[in-house]
């Protein structure tokens, strides 16, 4: 079958995501390390990727830890930091695409605040056809469902999409439904393969 559409990750995809160096540079390495050690911001984050409002569950998790309190709220005043800098030959690759006439979408764990934040900085976050956010639909990679779903609302059967994604679980899961994936390590790497598939001509995938 041939491929219809391409399906973007936008976090390690499109954007950087670094929170830890964020954290090195505004409180030090060894203070970042203990914040990280005694608060579990993985888990935080992971709610707002479900949905939970960013702001309120930032300030929630500050408010449970005060030894931690402004180190915790360097969450929500330094995550568009986190998020940078942008990978711009991924997002060549995406308007390339575009202009081919080929379906882009976005499907990602994101929160419902952060994307719109994401999306005010770089304008290529706004260029997909549609977006499927985790923290809007209330459901993430890798279940099944969320899946299912980019596949009911766009009408593309699973083996005419094209997945990237930097995370191994998440490619897996999209495998099984019958995708076609490539899991992101480079910007490069994804040109060749837009190349191999004949999405892209090999001068229109150039850096």
């Amino acid at each position: 079958m041939a491929i219809e559409a391409v399906v973007f990750d936008i976090g390690m995809v499109l954007l950087n995501w670094d929170p830890q160096g964020v954290y090195d540079r505004a409180i030090g390495a060894a203070r970042r390390k203990a914040l990280f050690d005694a608060v579990d911001l993985w888990a935080m984050n992971e709610s707002v990727d479900l949905g939970v409002n960013f702001h309120e569950a930032v300030r929630a998790k500050a408010a449970e830890h005060p030894d931690w309190h402004d180190e915790i709220m360097l969450w929500e005043t330094l995550w568009i930091e986190m998020v940078s800098p942008p990978i711009n030959l991924t997002a060549r690759l995406l308007r390339a695409l575009k202009a081919r006439g080929v379906p882009v979408y976005s499907l990602t764990n994101f929160g419902a605040q952060t994307i719109r934040i994401a999306e005010e900085n770089y304008p290529a976050l706004r260029e997909f056809d549609r977006r499927f956010v985790s923290g809007e639909l209330r459901m993430v990679k890798p279940s099944p469902e969320i899946f299912a779903h980019v596949e009911a609302e766009t009408g593309h059967p699973p083996g005419a999409l094209l997945f990237t994604d930097d995370n191994a679980n998440n490619i897996e899961a999209a495998r099984r439904r019958g995708w076609n994936v490539h899991r992101f390590e480079h910007a490069r790497g994804l040109a060749d393969r837009l190349v191999t598939e004949g999405l892209l001509s090999r001068k229109e995938a150039a850096p």
